[in-house]
């Protein structure tokens, strides 16, 4: 299958799981191809055909897009280096989640969440571990009983109590002992990252590449550069949180505008591009314009917010 045809197949999972979605960018030089919010998920969808193809670069800017905006990058495939993507199994890359789009129907369309999650060493299982604390302290049993019985350490007992996945048959053991389901789905939405959005800005006194985005901060903007996007930056007010273009190739910018018109409506956010000609409109979609000279003439943040986003809503 093309990478074109695995992307709309991903597009109408996630439609007909509810999901409002943007258009397909199917941009290799952009770090994903799909945004698509139900509710509070918002995700970020990068489709490759070889999951291996995968760059860290490309991993790293999505997790800045999924930390800023509050969202769970996925990476959606179906080989790796190891064979074809199993159905129901969890895979990661960079610490990126990496399903199929068959284990991504399953999950949204047809309520079977995966349960299998692969890692260094082989295939894992979660444990809810309180429930096993519990069972073994309220039946008296020992945690040598659980070891044995297992085929692993006690200390690996009190680890799966704390948390720590277990191999399969493992996990298998403990249940048929316990006679209680103990394993538990696991959620390939759920995304965690040690760093939070303000590790990635620039503020105050240090600079960018680009004349205009240190021009915002020198009006206060926190700025959060982006390099495989369709749009350069992020820009953070007292306000509000703009996904910030330039337009300095008039060829691309009503494409670069429209694009981040799009995503930022589905994520919740504004969208501005700095331009360095005038243009009739002040405005495209929901993009506001401004030019260098306006930015030039601004002295107060609250100024440039509140005029970009009369801009943004202008029909």
């Amino acid at each position: 299958m093309s990478r074109e045809d695995l992307i709309n197949t991903t597009r109408a999972i996630l439609a007909k799981a509810g999901f409002e979605i943007s258009s397909s960018l199917n941009l290799r030089s952009v770090c994903f191809d799909i945004v698509g919010r139900k509710d509070d998920t918002l995700l970020i969808i990068k489709v490759l055909s070889n999951v291996d193809a995968f760059s860290r670069e490309n991993a790293e800017d999505m997790k800045i897009l999924a930390d800023v905006l509050k969202a769970t990058p996925l990476l959606i495939g179906e080989t790796s280096s190891s064979g074809s993507l199993e159905t129901g199994i969890v895979y990661s890359r960079f610490k990126i989640p990496i399903i199929s789009n068959e284990t991504l129907s399953e999950h949204l369309l047809e309520e079977v969440p995966p349960f299998i999650f692969a890692a260094p060493g082989g295939l894992y299982v979660k444990i809810d571990g309180e429930l096993l604390r519990h069972i073994r302290e309220s039946g008296g049993i020992s945690l040598g009983t659980l070891a044995e019985t297992t085929g692993v350490s006690r200390r690996t007992i009190q680890m799966y109590e704390s948390g720590m996945g277990a191999m399969i048959d493992a996990a298998m053991r403990l249940e048929e002992f316990l006679q209680v389901p103990i394993i538990e789905p696991v959620n390939p939405f759920e995304y965690k990252n040690t760093k939070k959005p303000e590790d990635y800005e620039v503020t105050g006194n240090r600079v960018t590449w680009s004349e205009p985005l240190n021009r915002l901060l020198e009006l206060g903007f926190a700025i959060t550069p982006v390099t495989k996007s369709p749009f350069d930056a992020f820009s953070r007010s007292r306000k509000t949180i703009f996904l910030t273009g330039l337009g300095a190739d008039e060829d691309k910018l009503v494409q670069k505008a429209m694009i981040a018109s799009e995503i930022s409506k589905i994520a919740g956010k504004h969208s501005l591009i700095i331009v360095d000609k005038e243009r009739s409109a002040e405005n495209i979609e929901s993009t506001a314009v401004v030019t260098s000279e306006e930015l030039k003439k601004i002295d107060d943040q609250d100024a440039l917010t509140d005029l970009a986003l009369s801009r943004s809503t202008k029909k």
